[in-house]
C-alpha cells in the first residue's frame, strides 16, 4: 500500500493502483456501482491529450517570443509522458483504474480527478517512477494543466456522443435500406388494414412498410442534424466560461487541437458563459432520441401483433431466434420487439432525467452532468442496439403469405368501401351485411344482391385499382375501369 494526502486527510492506496486518494473517496460517498461509460472516458482521453498538445505549442511560442523571460514551464519530458498516457486512455487503457461511478455529486469533478491520477500515474511509471510521486508528476499541477473540470467533462461529453451519433446514423440508413428491400418483396401484396383494432379498408404490406420506412427517414435526418446542436464546446472557458487563470493563447489553440485529434466538426462556442450553464442542448438531441424511440416501438409492436396467435390469419411471420419457455415445449417468443419495445421505455425515462436534471442549472453550472451524460449516452447506446437488432434478427428474416392464400381482404366487409363511388353508401352497406351475416366474400354477396356486374367488380378488386390513390370521376360516369 501507499499512503497519499490531502487538505482532507490521508488513505491508504493499493500501490500499483493508477487511481488515487480523490477516486477512493468519491466511491466512499458514492457507494454503488454503477459503470462509468467507456465511450466518454476515452473522449476525455482525447480531450486531455489535446490540452498537452496545445500547451507544448504555448510553451515553445512564450519561448520564442520571450527568449530571455523567466517563466517556468513544464518540462517536456513529463509533458511527452503526459501525452502518451492520455492517447492510452483515449484507446481503452487503464479503464479498471477509473473507479468513479457514473451517479455522483460534484460536476463532474470526481471523474476529472480520476482520469487526472490515472494519466499522471501512468506517466511516473514511464519517467521510471512509481505511482503516487506526485512531487515528479501532479494530478493537479500538471496533469490538469490550463484545464478545469467544468470545460473539460462536458467537452468529452460531446466528443463521445457526435462519435455515437456517427454510429446511430449509420446504422438508421442500413434499416432504411432493410425495409425498402421489405417495400420491394410485398408490392401490392394485399393485406387486412386495421384502424382502433379494427379491421378496415384494403391496403398492402408495401405500403405499411412505407410508412415505417418513412418514419425512420425522419429520424435519419433529424440525427444528421444533431451534429450541429452539440457540436459547440467550452474548452479553454475554465471554471466558468471567463478563461480566469488560462493563457489567451490556449483558449484560442486548444479546440482546433482538439478538432484535429478527433477529426469531428466541433468548435469553440463564442459564448463560454453560455456553453457551461446551460445545458438545453442536451434536452434538443434526446428528443431527437426519443422520436427515434417512438418511431421504433411504433413498427415492432406492429409486428409483433400480426405475427402473434391472436392474429386469426397469421399471415406475417418474424424470425424465431431462442427458445421461448422452460415448461413448454416448442414455445418461440417475440423477443426482438420485447427488446426494443423495452428499451424505448428505458429511452423515455432517460428523456426525464435529461430533461428535469438539465433545468436544475444553478447560475454559472449545471451539477448534474455526470447524470445527464449517463442518461444520453445510455439512450444513443440502446439505439445503436434496437437498430442492429431489427435489421439483423427482425427484418432479414421476415416472411409473408402469398397473395392467393389471403381471403380475409376479400370476406371483409369493410372492402365494400371500394364499391361506393359506385352504388352509393346505402347499397355498399346492404352488400356489407350479407357478407357478414353469411361470412362469405364479397364476390359471393354481390351475385346475390346483383348490385354491380360481376367482370366490372373483379377489375375494381384487382391490387392495382384498390391500392391506388383515389378514383377518376370518369371511371364512376363510365363504369368502366379498363
Amino acid at each position: 500500500m501507499r499512503k497519499e494526502s490531502d487538505f482532507i486527510g490521508s488513505c491508504d492506496i493499493p500501490k500499483e493502483a493508477l487511481y488515487g486518494i480523490h477516486s477512493v473517496r468519491a466511491t466512499q460517498n458514492f457507494p454503488h456501482s454503477s459503470p462509468f461509460s467507456i465511450e466518454w472516458y476515452k473522449s476525455i482521453g482525447m480531450v486531455k491529450q489535446a490540452c498537452y498538445e496545445t500547451y507544448l505549442k504555448y510553451k515553445k511560442a512564450v519561448q520564442q517570443k520571450y527568449p530571455d523571460s523567466h517563466l517556468s514551464f513544464i518540462d517536456n519530458e513529463i509533458i511527452d509522458a503526459l501525452v502518451d498516457s492520455a492517447i492510452e486512455v483515449s484507446r481503452g487503457e487503464h479503464y479498471n483504474h477509473f473507479i468513479v461511478p457514473a451517479i455522483q455529486g460534484g460536476a463532474g469533478t470526481s471523474i476529472n480527478l480520476n482520469l487526472n491520477e490515472i494519466i499522471a500515474n501512468s506517466a511516473l511509471l514511464k519517467i521510471n517512477k512509481l505511482p503516487g510521486d506526485y512531487n515528479s508528476i501532479d494530478p493537479f499541477e500538471h496533469a490538469n494543466i490550463f484545464q478545469s473540470t467544468n470545460d473539460v467533462i462536458p467537452t468529452a461529453l460531446k466528443v463521445a456522443v457526435i462519435t455515437l451519433f456517427k454510429e446511430l446514423d449509420d446504422l438508421i440508413n442500413e434499416v432504411l435500406l432493410a425495409l425498402e428491400k421489405v417495400e420491394g418483396q410485398t408490392r401490392n401484396c394485399l393485406r387486412q388494414a386495421y384502424t382502433q383494432m379494427q379491421s378496415a379498408v384494403p391496403s398492402s404490406y408495401d405500403k405499411l412498410f412505407s410508412t415505417y420506412n418513412n418514419a425512420l427517414s425522419r429520424d435519419w435526418w433529424r440525427v444528421s442534424k444533431c451534429f450541429e446542436r452539440i457540436k459547440e464546446v467550452n474548452l479553454g472557458g475554465g471554471a466558468i466560461g471567463t478563461g480566469i487563470s488560462i493563457p489567451g493563447f490556449f483558449i484560442m489553440e486548444v479546440v482546433n487541437q482538439l478538432q484535429k485529434l478527433t477529426g469531428l466538426p466541433i468548435s469553440r462556442s463564442e459564448n463560454l458563459s453560455d456553453n457551461t450553464a446551460n445545458l438545453d442542448s442536451y434536452v434538443e438531441v434526446h428528443a431527437t432520441l426519443k422520436a427515434h424511440a417512438v418511431n421504433l416501438e411504433k413498427m415492432v409492436s406492429d409486428l409483433r401483433l400480426m405475427s402473434s396467435d391472436l392474429f386469426n390469419n397469421r399471415e406475417l411471420t418474424i424470425p424465431k431466434k431462442q427458445v421461448g419457455s422452460s415448461i413448454m415445449p416448442g414455445k418461440v417468443n417475440p423477443v426482438i420487439p420485447e427488446f426494443v419495445i423495452s428499451a424505448t421505455h428505458k429511452i423515455y425515462a432517460n428523456d426525464q432525467i435529461i430533461s428535469s436534471l438539465c433545468s436544475q442549472g444553478c447560475l454559472d453550472l449545471n451539477a448534474y452532468l455526470p447524470s445527464i451524460g449517463d442518461a444520453l449516452i445510455d439512450s444513443i447506446k440502446l439505439l445503436i442496439a434496437c437498430n442492429k437488432t431489427i435489421k439483423d434478427n427482425l427484418l432479414a428474416g421476415i416472411t409473408f403469405k402469398k397473395i392467393d392464400d389471403i381471403a380475409t381482404v376479400f370476406k371483409n366487409p369493410s372492402i365494400t368501401t371500394a364499391l361506393s363511388p359506385y352504388i352509393g353508401y346505402h347499397k355498399a352497406s346492404e352488400l356489407a351485411q350479407l357478407m357478414n351475416k353469411n361470412k362469405c366474400t364479397i364476390q359471393k354477396a354481390n351475385k346475390e344482391l346483383n348490385l354491380v356486374d360481376e367482370s366490372f367488380l373483379d377489375k375494381l378488386l384487382k391490387p392495382e385499382q384498390l391500392l391506388k390513390l383515389g378514383y377518376r370521376l370518369g371511371d364512376v360516369i363510365d363504369n368502366n375501369l379498363s
